[in-house]
């Protein structure tokens, strides 16, 4: 360095050379922050990568898997004697029926406590033809439980556990919220293993379980690729924030194998309402059973030469028989009718028309329109109870 006024240079030391003294500056500012607002700032790089080591998943299972319980049920089977198909068929005909053999089927499923009190919500598939099962907490602890009731038209079943108090319960999701791609968490103990996590995505949204061929079932589904094994049936399906959005029901095998759906957790806590006051639930029905027909379909069926009727050009649910005695044999609805409108609504398919139903009041009268010959006719039909599937 240069003095203009001396003429005279010095030379910076070593030790105060640029370099050394940026650092001591740093040092030294660093050092009247922490005095000033505390030691934490100088750590705030090491917690942030602490909080890396872990992903969202962790923080929300940790949340939602105390309340998450297997559930071991034991029922009894007719099973018969002599399997016929490894018997002689002159032994057989010799020795005539031999009738069956109870015999005990153990199972496993899984369930998710939704009320501090002891309220746990699972499938009705897990716990059918069972009064009471076992339940088994995170913690290891095993109590009996009783089945409160159960609707096997949705697939859902509530199950109390008495004398045990602060259980930890989980925190309800709204579905109707749920948008494809948001994060699914699948809880439950798959063969057993307990505390077994998967992770995926919301694949589709309002799968209508009739097209997975369970015809005796209402409902539609949360579709994701989440892996659902079996026990993982009953186990909660949580978002990011861990909010419970449906309960794990089923599993595509064979073709589409990968896909897991769930019971969306709006409709499974109206139902699990509707067993905790009733002890079950019930669906109006019409008795009548629906096909679609649109106007492809109907132009296709009249243009085959063989064809023995005509179709009506027109979007609708088709009856394809009427159930004797029923509602709508009642009313006067025949095979063949095409119904076009309900209550005032526009009909396009049979699930649109069951929608309507569902929400009908029992022995009230239920207003639809009908094409039958290319005339519209308006029918009365009062819904009764549907009969038990069980």
């Amino acid at each position: 360095m240069f003095d203009q006024d001396s003429g005279q240079q010095f030379l910076i030391p070593k030790r105060f050379s640029s370099k050394s003294f940026l650092i001591n500056i740093i040092i030294l500012s660093f050092a009247i922050f922490s005095f000033l607002f505390g030691s934490s700032p100088l750590f705030a790089f090491d917690d942030f990568l602490s909080i890396q080591k872990h992903s969202f998943v962790t923080d929300v299972v940790s949340k939602v898997a105390p309340a998450v319980v297997r559930i071991d049920i034991e029922r009894e089977i007719e099973m018969e004697a002599f399997e016929s198909d490894l018997l002689d068929p002159l032994l057989k005909d010799l020795l005539g029926d031999l009738g069956t053999l109870p015999q005990k089927e153990k199972a496993q499923g899984s369930g998710f406590v939704i009320d501090r009190k002891g309220l746990i919500l699972t499938n009705a598939h897990v716990v059918e033809r069972v009064d009471n099962v076992i339940i088994t907490f995170q913690n290891g602890d095993q109590v009996d439980g009783k089945v409160v009731g159960s609707d096997l038209v949705t697939d859902l079943a509530l199950v109390e556990v008495k004398d045990l108090s602060n259980l930890e319960s989980v925190d309800l999701g709204d579905s109707e919220e749920l948008q494809v791609g948001d994060w699914a968490i699948a809880l439950g103990t798959p063969y057993g293993l307990e505390s077994t996590v998967t992770l995926g995505i919301i694949s589709s949204l309002h799968r209508d379980i009739n097209s997975l061929g369970f015809l005796d079932k209402r409902l539609d589904l949360i579709q994701t690729d989440a892996a659902i094994n079996p026990g993982n049936s009953g186990g909660p399906l949580i978002n990011s924030e861990g909010e419970v959005i449906g309960i794990n029901t089923l599993v595509r095998s064979g073709p589409g194998a990968g896909l897991g759906f769930a019971i969306p957790i709006n409709l499974a806590s109206r139902i699990a309402g509707q067993l905790l006051t009733n002890g079950e639930v019930v669906h109006p029905y019409l008795g009548a059973q629906l096909v679609l027909l649109n106007e492809r379909i109907a132009k296709e069926h009249n243009q085959d030469p063989n064809a023995i009727f005509l179709l009506p050009e027109h979007s609708g649910a088709l009856v394809q028989s009427v159930i004797p005695e029923s509602p709508a044999e009642k009313a006067g609805l025949r095979r063949g009718d095409l119904v076009i409108k309900a209550e005032g609504d526009s009909i396009v398919d049979p699930k649109s028309l069951l929608e309507r139903v569902e929400n009908a009041q029992i022995g009230m009268p239920f207003q639809i329109e009908v094409l039958r010959n290319n005339q519209e006719i308006n029918l009365s039909i009062k819904p009764a109870a549907l009969p038990g599937i069980g």
